[in-house]
């Protein structure tokens, strides 16, 4: 049986551990959008240098795939509202989504999602390997709008790519070291006591995974059909 199979989803989870997970995902928001707020714009690109890549990546591999990525659609949603949780320089609201910047944006779920999936606390070469997947995946969302928008995909990697290189790295293995570093303990604080995974709860009917059971000796058992027999 594999290990997906032999843990499973449930509802059944404590309400303080609840309020941990929503505590959470309020707390990957508010990170992100105060990250947004640092923002320089850049001669030659509309796109301007904020911290929002790297607060991006944090809020996944410390939460996990699935509180991050629901951390980074709430953002979203903040500010297709029109709450100022996006960066100051742009179009307000939904329009942002819709304009240059916006695959950024919109490719912040699943990048956190990505990471939070990858990442492993204590193990540097897999948080820095998925802290670049993810920054790559925040590129690729960015350049394919600006594409869009444009019209050629070779300015739009010279306007949304290339100009970050050199700082994205950076703040890319800034992320990873802190997610090495902080991504063990602040999960434990989302899971169900003594169980793995984000939300996982053992079923009763079901083996633990990798488990050994032992073989009962039935060689001084009694048949009770036939108590005659010693």
């Amino acid at each position: 049986m594999s290990e997906s199979k032999a843990w499973e989803l449930t509802p059944s989870a404590p309400p303080a551990l609840l309020a941990r997970r929503a505590a959470g995902v309020a707390a990957g928001t508010l990170l992100v959008a105060l990250a947004a707020q640092v923002s320089i714009p850049l001669p030659g690109t509309p796109v301007p240098f904020t911290l929002q890549g790297p607060a991006v990546l944090i809020v996944g591999g410390l939460l996990g795939a699935g509180l991050g990525a629901t951390s980074l659609s709430l953002y979203l949603l903040l500010g297709a509202l029109g709450l100022p949780v996006f960066a100051p320089v742009g179009l307000p609201g939904l329009a942002r989504l819709l304009g240059p910047t916006g695959g950024y944006l919109l490719a912040f779920p699943l990048a956190a999602a990505c990471v939070g999936r990858w990442a492993a606390p204590r193990r540097m070469w897999r948080c820095i390997a998925a802290a670049v997947a993810g920054l790559i995946l925040i590129h690729a969302g960015g350049v394919a709008q600006l594409a869009a928008l444009g019209g050629d995909l070779t300015i739009a990697m010279r306007l949304g790519t290339v100009p970050f290189l050199l700082m994205d790295s950076a703040k890319a293995l800034m992320a990873a070291v802190l997610i090495c570093r902080f991504a063990g303990t602040i999960r434990a604080r989302y899971q169900v006591s003594g169980v793995r995974g984000q939300g996982h709860t053992l079923r009763p009917d079901r083996p633990t995974p990798g488990a050994r059971h032992p073989i009962p000796d039935t060689r001084f058992s009694h048949d009770h059909r036939y108590p005659h027999l010693p």
